[in-house]
């Protein structure tokens, strides 16, 4: 007799429950509403950088830690040298030779290269500067 009036209690709650609540009754996983994870590299692991300039206009680049400002063409991919992940806040910085603001696509098309597209973009002031953190993270302001 317990059994089955215990039941009927469980049953009859859970159904009210999922009436008067029913987005907390039902658990979604995260994939459902999370969005992507952020892109970032194992410490000290050896980074190829990929820059390519999807903007009609002459870029500018330059790593402040030591190389001259390189021109990217428009439509044009350059290929830095291994950048180390140890080495602290390496950084990136960019701009558009006309002064016009671009916006910067990070991505990880492999296991140790990190590509960056410059786009244009009506956003001002736009993305200036990418940073690879010692921990791996990527920042791009």
């Amino acid at each position: 007799m317990f059994k089955p009036l215990s039941f009927a209690l469980v049953a009859a709650t859970v159904l009210v429950a999922s009436i008067n609540n029913p987005s907390a009754t039902f658990a979604r996983t995260c994939a459902s509403k999370c969005g992507s994870h952020p892109i970032q590299f194992i410490p000290g692991q050896h980074i190829r950088l990929e820059v390519i300039n999807s903007t009609p206009n002459l870029i500018k680049i330059q790593r402040p830690s030591g190389t001259d400002v390189i021109s990217l063409s428009p439509g044009q991919k350059l290929s830095l040298e291994e950048i180390e992940g140890t080495e602290p806040n390496t950084s990136l910085i960019f701009w558009s030779e006309k002064g016009l603001s671009l916006q910067a696509i990070v991505s990880k098309p492999n296991f140790g290269t990190l590509r960056l597209e410059l786009r244009p973009t009506w956003r001002s002031p736009g993305d200036r500067s990418l940073y690879i953190m010692d921990d791996g993270r990527i920042n791009v302001f």
